[in-house]
């Protein structure tokens, strides 16, 4: 399971970076009128298409198959518990960082004709917090390697 759920993050991962370079090469000059593009928005699309897949195996898969392999997970813990517990071994800097990465996964995954002020703000910070989730991703496969788990 852990071995399937890594393989799946980092086909989403390649993926997801493939579409952030594109992204990067005309960053400069997101406008709301990028939604007019059909060319961009199929990057941006792919981009937010991967990011909220990264995300979403990461803390809903991977993080409780890690603690599962290092004996540290109950069935009762709560995401909040999770994180805490992923704090205490270093794995996230801020639990709370976690949920603010969760909260601007629905940002993105909630595209509405009124709201892409918030979407284009939505999308140019997802594009930092992709590179925070690959460091967290790293750290879990570290630890993970180290521990001759994988």
């Amino acid at each position: 399971m852990l071995i399937d759920t890594i393989k799946t993050i980092e086909l989403h991962l390649k993926r997801a970076d493939r579409a952030k370079n594109e992204i990067m090469s005309f960053k400069e000059n997101l406008s709301v009128d990028i939604f007019e593009d059909f060319e961009k928005i199929k990057s941006i699309d792919m981009f937010i298409f991967r990011f909220t897949k990264v995300q979403d195996l990461i803390g809903e898969k991977l993080f409780k198959e890690l603690l599962i392999a290092l004996g540290d997970y109950k069935d009762n813990m709560t995401m909040l518990d999770i994180l805490d517990k992923l704090e205490k071994i270093e794995i996230v800097e801020h639990a709370s960082e976690w949920m603010d990465f969760r909260n601007l996964r629905n940002v993105l995954a909630h595209e509405y004709p009124d709201n892409e002020e918030d979407l284009l703000e939505g999308i140019i910070l997802a594009l930092d917090v992709h590179e925070k989730i690959k460091i967290i991703y790293n750290n879990i496969k570290v630890m993970l390697e180290s521990k001759s788990l994988i």
